[in-house]
């Protein structure tokens, strides 16, 4: 008997733990089963807030295409009356409701307000077609999409007129360009456009603007012609060309005349082209000889040696290679020292207080060649021509500045080549100067080179008499400019 109890005990205990874990496996499946319910809702309600999300972002792009569209038509047209008298898409509440938005609200007022300073508008959507579309879930996307399309299409479709803007820059006046074509247009600084208009209200800018060549034209892309800023450049120049103008000194050095100091001239020449030096070294050597033997008194015997320093102190200042100071003793033939050059670059320095950066005739001829319409290389070569001539003579660079020298030059050049017009707009734009202002000067140019043939010093003449110089100094001078002309026409 007590076994038949044992055994029941046991079967009982196993029938009882069985049934507990048939209730635990039922507890853990309700508990996924609640789970999973919980994760489906969750995942609904994100892809609930997803398409909201997403449908506000397509309104808000298709307001921004039909915006556009009644932005264009109202700066065409005037605007449209039935346009801004739609009303804004309101937005949708988060439960998924569509609520019509009848301006009573705080969101209405600033709709309303929006609306009157030509806010994105677009076209009021149904409540219930907005409702059926959400219910519908992926076909308002291609609806919303084919919407976009549509107003994109109209967009596009409308012809575009090219809007006429008025632009004054420095070297223009009033010239009309399309829209399209302003971004390929050069900026100009602020202060050339304040000086253009400047201009323009004084009445100094009165010339037809089909007269005066845009020079700058071909540089817009090039970086190293600064266009922007190369007018208030020419402008410094012509302002500050005065400070250090060479004053009459000949009669102040006792042992020097103007006969001597053009045989310096003629040596230098001669030594600048066997060294073969950039242009710009010629003309600032010259310019510091002059400033030099106008503040000191020189010996005729230390003439030379001012020559020699002047241009190594130009070479330095201009050169990327200059030539040493043994270059300089041996082109002397050894007539000074080491020492005594290094001295006298020392003496002109300190004399000139180490002022070399002055505008010299050649920054005017480079600007004035280029506005002389048509030019080549022979008038360019013809222009340097006669600008190394006058640069021998003393009383062409002590009796005109640099600019009105520089513009005299190519005056007596186009006359000299038959240049029609002699002077033209542009040319008088740029240089500031008219034809009667320029005229003394051109004459004693064209007289220079009416004699360079028979003079003895022949430094100029032989180096433009190459081919590779066009062999402008064979020119017959312009007889229009000579004293005698009518005698000999």
């Amino acid at each position: 008997m007590k076994k038949k109890r044992k055994g029941e005990k046991i079967e009982s205990k196993n029938l009882q733990r069985k049934r507990e874990k048939e209730r635990g496996g039922e507890g853990i499946c309700v508990t996924r089963r609640r789970r999973r319910v919980a994760a489906s809702d969750g995942e609904a309600e994100r892809r609930g807030s997803r398409l909201q999300v997403f449908l506000s972002s397509l309104f808000a792009s298709i307001g921004g295409v039909l915006g556009q569209a009644q932005q264009e038509e109202e700066e065409e047209g005037g605007g449209d009356p039935e346009m801004a008298s739609r009303a804004v898409v309101p937005r949708q509440q988060i439960g998924g409701e569509m609520k019509q938005n009848n301006g009573l609200g705080a969101d209405g007022r600033a709709r309303r307000v929006l609306q009157d300073i030509g806010n994105l508008v677009v076209e009021r959507v149904g409540q219930g077609k907005v409702d059926g579309a959400i219910g519908k879930g992926g076909g308002v996307e291609k609806k919303v999409v084919a919407a976009a399309a549509v107003a994109q299409r109209k967009v596009v479709q409308k012809p575009s007129q090219p809007e006429n803007v008025i632009v004054i820059s420095s070297d223009e006046t009033d010239k009309t360009m399309p829209v399209s074509r302003r971004r390929k247009e050069v900026k100009k600084s602020i202060t050339s456009i304040l000086t253009a208009r400047s201009k323009a209200v004084c009445g100094i800018a009165n010339k037809p603007q089909e007269l005066i060549a845009d020079i700058d034209a071909d540089d817009a892309e090039n970086h190293l012609a600064v266009v922007e800023y190369v007018d208030d450049i020419y402008k410094f120049y012509k302002d500050s060309e005065g400070d250090e103008r060479v004053q009459n000194y000949i009669d102040l050095q006792p042992e020097i005349n103007a006969k001597m100091r053009a045989i310096l001239v003629d040596w230098l020449i001669e030594v600048h082209r066997k060294f073969e030096l950039m242009p710009e070294t010629l003309y600032l050597t010259i310019n510091i000889v002059d400033r030099f033997l106008s503040k000191k008194v020189v010996s005729r015997r230390e003439l030379q040696l001012v020559g020699i320093g002047a241009m190594l102190i130009a070479c330095k200042y201009e050169e990327i290679w200059a030539p040493e100071v043994n270059d300089f003793v041996f082109i002397s033939d050894n007539a000074y020292m080491r020492d005594q050059v290094l001295v006298m670059e020392k003496a002109i320095l300190n004399k000139l207080e180490w002022y070399l950066t002055v505008p010299t005739p050649y920054v005017f001829l480079a600007r004035y060649i280029k506005a002389s319409i048509p030019s080549d290389s022979e008038m360019e070569n013809l222009v340097f021509f006669l600008a190394e001539l006058g640069l021998m003579q003393y009383q062409a660079i002590v009796l005109y500045h640099p600019s009105l020298f520089a513009a005299a030059v190519v005056y007596a050049a186009r006359c000299t080549l038959d240049k029609r017009p002699l002077w033209s707009e542009t040319l008088k734009f740029h240089a500031g100067y008219s034809e009667d202002q320029l005229m003394d000067c051109a004459k004693l140019l064209v007289k220079f080179h009416s004699t360079a043939a028979e003079g003895k010093l022949k430094a100029v003449y032989r180096k433009f008499s190459g081919a590779n110089h066009s062999a402008v100094a064979l020119l017959s001078p312009a007889k229009s400019l000579l004293p005698n002309h009518e005698e000999l026409n």
